[in-house]
């Protein structure tokens, strides 16, 4: 969830989202790229367009179903790139989405920033 909220505009978050869980047993394929592999600069906002070419060829090859990759904002944490086109994609479970409700404070700072910021006369020259 931190990978999706980062990229939100804080003053306007949806309040229409959803969770799905999948359940992806061990006998799906997968494969793993570990930090070492990555550019030194993998960490960056926004990402270097390099980082696309990891998803881009393991789509391409079809040879896993999954691509276990790095968090940038928490880098012991994996995100999960999924390939429908593979066979094993089947084997996964996805369980019925439900409501996605969010902590407020997530954004309350952000609203605060700019309402505050909207309130300022601008300045004059």
């Amino acid at each position: 969830m931190l990978e999706y909220f980062v990229h939100l505009d804080p003053v306007d978050p949806p309040e229409d989202l959803f969770l799905a869980i999948g359940d992806v047993p061990d006998n799906v394929t997968r494969e793993r790229i570990q930090t070492t592999a990555l550019p030194s600069n993998w960490r960056d906002a926004p990402a270097p367009p390099g980082l696309a070419r990891f998803g881009d060829q393991f789509a391409q090859k079809r040879k896993s179903c999954c691509l276990v990759v790095p968090s940038a904002l928490s880098p012991r944490e994996n995100n999960w790139l999924l390939n429908p086109q593979h066979a094993d994609f089947e084997k996964i479970v996805v369980l019925p989405a439900e409501p996605l409700s969010y902590d407020p404070r997530l954004f309350a700072t952000a609203r605060r920033r700019h309402k505050h910021a909207a309130a300022k006369p601008p300045k004059s020259g």
